[in-house]
């Protein structure tokens, strides 16, 4: 029966170049021979004796990691990439294999390491990986050794090439396993299901891809089960024969009625379990999951799922977080992606590249529409089976609404480009022909001719190009593949200060990156927009300059805290009501100045008040915001919401004292689970008990045994480096993630600041049941 075993624990690493190789090849070799004559001069007579001595000042490391964020960012190196210097490195890891896996085929499954990575099995080259992004699997069958001592060695290489303009780490930064199967077995992304409605029936096509590693040929029975929960609720069988060391395919059919369907606020997930048998025992069990929705891409209507009209409230955002680099957790990607709802966002598109498995199924949970991209906008054999990989591994996941299959390619704008995007759409149709193909056109999207051939078309910037592209193409929708790219510093109440790094917290960038404000009017006044993607859900490292390490168009920050931009946004997507006001009422010097107050709402009036005294009332057009010039003073600032003449709603700053103590907050909703990761706020609190949103002080940080501090952030432009366990702390906040070091426990996190009364908060986690 099929096994997928954890395979990130027992690894040593090493930083440096290709010259490091020796070490994990010589004991490969030593491994493999155990004799001076087959150790051709790859050793000494001592070397058995000495091995060790090859991996002095090896360092032992648990999967997932990313060795680039560690570093101290440096103004001289590049600033796309974070102002990092990237370094290459190896991984390697001892293992054995039991004899009782003898006949079984046994495959080691990379999720992603980057850059460029080379596999090597006890000393034999396995295989290689050029993109960053994408998963692979290495087939160690016929190479490893059973009932012995076996070594597999990752060089990884980010210097030769780089795949974007933004921070891409280093390291085997997503998870590793080992897959054992019967020789007969499904293939990797061998199932795919793609139900269909009929009528007032669904039928589900359940197309399975064989494998068969055996010498014969070999008949098996291949049997298709549909779970609703722990409920069957139809299955299908079948017969196949395939042939030796060869792959075969079989198509199954079922019937349901009425099934849950998967939408945004209500996504119903179904499982499908593939069970293959030889004879009447059974070899093999394969789990996916999926989901029932449809999909209508109306060039008059917009968008629709399950025929209702839906508006795609999307972001862009890179897959990396402030303290983990590309080596995020899985806690923390669902802390990322529930934030983004929180803030009444259903789209996500995975820029530039396909995020990790953990994600995509994060995002069917959650409801998101999502835009899945590749990396490499190219026709090429690498090109097409790096697109093959993301299309075969999320063709089942019904957050998946589009492929998209470049961005910002200066080659859309060519008849090159055009016969690119054929050839990738053809090949892909392959293996899912029931989402349109799209590319992002940044590049003269009026002219490009690449728009002749996509299925709906996905602009970047370039608002005054909708309109024509309409008229040009009446039959294919239009959304916003990319838009807004407004910059701005979270507590910022000045003026842009570029030696800072920072930018005023204000909505009215103008230009390319239209604000977004006049970008949602612009979008919701076409109805046959499909909607948008904004730039950006989050912030990233790189795609900067000195001394800012990160860029500002997120609506969280590279902390993940909460951007003014994040309240815009939910009060441009939900129905709740809401007013935020802008800045905040610490604005100590500033006495007798004239401060622009913005109040972001989904009211239809906002009456503001200055310690009891009104200031004045502002009706708001749809989607707008509140403006008011006030003179500052200390005090209490009050914005109160109205619909229909009622107040509905009320948000308040005040000037708070100086703090006096600190406080400690738990980001995650989910219950901590065994060696998981914790992510926490502090703040500085003043004597009314108020978090005082200007307080700076320096904090430092510990923790009980049950946990290790793995990063602290607060500053955009602090480069101190992320393990940094002490921190000072800007505009109020400072975010510290926590690796859990055992199964189950208490962690203690302790936070104290010289003048303050010290923080101490304590939680509880424990095996998942």
């Amino acid at each position: 029966m099929r096994e997928k075993l954890d395979f990130n624990s027992g690894w040593y690493f090493k930083q440096g170049d290709e010259h490091l190789k020796e070490a994990p090849l010589k004991e490969a070799m030593y491994l493999e021979a155990k004799t001076e004559r087959i150790l051709r001069g790859y050793a000494s007579r001592d070397y058995g004796k000495n091995r060790e001595m090859l991996y002095e000042n090896w360092q032992a490391v648990t999967l997932p990691h990313d060795f680039i964020i560690t570093q101290e960012p440096e103004p001289e190196n590049n600033n796309t990439l974070g102002f990092f210097k990237y370094d290459n490195a190896w991984y390697r890891k001892k293992f054995r294999v039991e004899e009782s896996d003898m006949n079984r085929r046994l495959s080691i499954y990379f999720e992603g390491v980057a850059t460029h990575a080379t596999v090597y099995l006890n000393g034999c080259l396995m295989a290689h990986n050029f993109c960053g992004y994408t998963s692979f699997e290495v087939d160690i069958t016929d190479m490893v050794k059973y009932g012995e001592e076996n070594v597999l060695a990752v060089y990884v290489n980010t210097t030769d090439k780089h795949e974007g303009w933004w921070y891409s780490g280093g390291g085997i930064y997503r998870k590793v396993w080992l897959i054992k199967t019967d020789l007969v077995s499904v293939d990797l992304w061998g199932a795919y299901v793609h139900p269909e409605k009929r009528g007032n029936d669904w039928r589900i096509p359940v197309d399975v891809t064989v494998r068969n590693d055996d010498a014969v040929s070999r008949t098996v029975s291949v049997k298709a089960e549909i779970y609703d929960g722990d409920t069957e609720v139809c299955y299908s069988s079948g017969e196949i024969t395939v042939a030796q060391k060869d792959k075969q395919d079989i198509s199954l059919e079922m019937f349901i009625d009425e099934p849950k369907l998967w939408d945004c606020d209500a996504p119903n997930l179904y499982n499908a379990i593939i069970r293959i048998f030889d004879g009447e025992t059974e070899i093999d069990t394969y789990k996916t999951r999926f989901g029932f929705r449809t999909l209508r891409f109306d060039p008059n209507h917009g968008f629709f799922l399950n025929e209702q009209p839906t508006k795609i409230k999307g972001v862009c955002c890179h897959e990396d977080y402030g303290l983990q680099g590309k080596a995020i957790s899985d806690s923390v990607k669902r802390l990322r992606l529930e934030r983004l709802r929180e803030m009444g966002a259903n789209g996500y598109r995975t820029a530039h590249y396909p995020h990790s498995e953990t994600t995509f199924d994060y995002c069917d949970e959650l409801g998101f529409l999502v835009m899945a991209e590749t990396r490499w906008f190219e026709s090429t054999k690498e090109g097409l089976e790096q697109l093959e990989m993301l299309v075969k591994a999320h063709r089942n996941n019904p957050s998946v609404i589009m492929w998209s299959l470049g961005n910002e390619e200066p080659l859309h704008n060519t008849p090159i480009g055009k016969r690119i995007f054929v050839t990738m759409r053809e090949f892909a149709r392959r293996f899912d022909n029931s989402r349109p193909f799209t590319t992002a056109v940044s590049h003269n999207p009026a002219q490009a001719p690449v728009m002749e051939e996509v299925d709906i078309i996905g602009i970047n910037y370039n608002l005054n190009d909708y309109d024509s592209l309409h008229e040009k193409f009446p039959n294919k929708m239009i959304f916003a593949s990319e838009c807004c790219a407004v910059g701005s510093t979270r507590g910022w109440t000045y003026d842009d200060c570029p030696k800072r790094g920072y930018l005023h917290c204000y909505d009215n960038r103008s230009g390319w990156f239209m604000a977004r404000e006049v970008t949602w009017k612009f979008l919701m006044a076409r109805e046959w927009l499909g909607g948008g993607y904004q730039w950006a859900g989050i912030e990233h490292r790189g795609e900067t300059e000195w001394p800012r390490l990160c860029s500002q168009s997120g609506a969280l920050d590279l902390f993940l805290q909460k951007k003014d931009a994040f309240y815009q946004n939910k009060s441009h997507w939900c129905d709740e009501p809401i007013a935020h006001i802008i800045p905040n009422w610490n604005l100590s010097g500033r006495e007798g100045e004239h401060i622009k107050v913005w109040v972001y709402t989904n009211c239809d009036e906002i009456e503001l008040k200055l310690n009891g005294t009104v200031l004045g009332c502002c009706e708001i057009e749809k989607y707008g915001h509140a403006e008011f010039d006030v003179i500052y003073e200390p005090g209490r600032l009050e914005a109160v919401g109205y619909r229909e003449g009622r107040e509905v709603t009320v948000d308040v700053v005040e000037t708070t004292g100086a703090p006096v103590s600190l406080e400690l907050e738990l980001q995650n909703k989910h219950p901590l689970t065994s060696y998981d990761t914790a992510v926490f706020n502090c703040y500085a609190l003043d004597a009314d008990g108020r978090r005082v949103p200007d307080a700076a002080p320096f904090v430092t940080f510990d923790t009980n045994s049950a946990g290790t501090i793995v990063g602290t952030g607060s500053d955009i432009s602090d480069h101190n480096p992320v393990p940094t366990i002490d921190r000072k702390m800007r505009a109020g906040i400072i975010a510290i993630c926590v690796k859990l070091n055992a199964k189950s426990g208490e962690l203690h996190l302790y936070a104290k600041s010289e003048g303050l009364k010290p923080a101490t908060i304590v939680c509880s986690f424990g095996e998942q049941e």
